[in-house]
């Protein structure tokens, strides 16, 4: 199976890169929906330019296209980008990180089938608590790029986050009553490591921006790539 991943950077779509890879499909690209407004009902929007580095470390073309981001309009610009890389990847599937927003899943469900594509969403209804200490466990590090709910405090945003920080999270969504894994759109996140990511992303610049009571976002100013250390290798005369 020839397939494109829809990537957003975060750690969920991240995580269905890693699993399809893992499962034998062929990545042939990684589609990226650009939003022009920062509240778009499908779409990733924090630090989306950033990417391309992800891309260049995952060794993955990656495939941009802008959205207006507005309910309704923002399907066209999907099915637009759908019908766009299965032309030039010759794909037969689309890969999507979707956790738990029924909205969002039978949206590119929908859209995907009306173009002849099928749709894998292996990180679906998963039990978002186990999922959140499953990634670090496996080698994803994530740092949070915005909150948007009360028991979250600015202090978690652009570090990445340890198991403590993880637990945190966790506990503060119980007593909150928000997602653990900030699928309801509490927050987003961006991977700077993982296991198929061949240069680690150093974060050399960001700043912390309120944008209102309970609203935060950490805007990446640059990035490099460092080369990643192999443990355990050693050499013998």
């Amino acid at each position: 199976m020839r397939v494109c991943s829809l990537f957003s950077g975060g750690k969920d779509s991240t995580y269905a890169l890693h699993w399809a890879v893992l499962k034998g499909f062929d990545v042939a690209c990684l589609l990226t929906l650009r939003p022009h407004h920062s509240d778009s009902w499908m779409f990733h929007y924090p630090n989306i330019e950033w990417t391309k580095y992800q891309a260049k470390s995952l060794g993955i073309p990656q495939y941009v296209c802008d959205t207006s981001g507005i309910k309704n309009l923002e399907l066209e610009d999907l099915r637009r980008a759908f019908i766009e890389v299965r032309r030039k990847y010759g794909i037969d599937g689309i890969v999507t990180g979707a956790l738990l927003s029924d909205y969002q899943r039978m949206m590119i469900n929908m859209t995907a089938h009306e173009v002849g594509l099928r749709v894998y969403s292996p990180l679906w209804r998963k039990n978002q608590v186990n999922y959140l200490r499953d990634l670090h466990h496996h080698g994803f590090r994530f740092i949070l790029t915005s909150i948007s709910t009360m028991g979250i405090g600015p202090r978690l945003l652009g570090r990445v986050l340890t198991p403590n920080d993880i637990d945190e999270l966790i506990g503060a969504a119980l007593r909150f009553g928000f997602n653990p894994a900030l699928e309801g759109g509490e927050g987003e996140s961006f991977v700077v490591d993982a296991p198929l990511f061949k240069e680690e992303i150093v974060i050399e610049d960001g700043e912390v921006r309120r944008l209102d009571q309970y609203s935060w976002i950490y805007i990446i100013k640059s990035v490099h790539l460092k080369p990643k250390v192999l443990v355990g290798l050693t050499t013998s005369s």
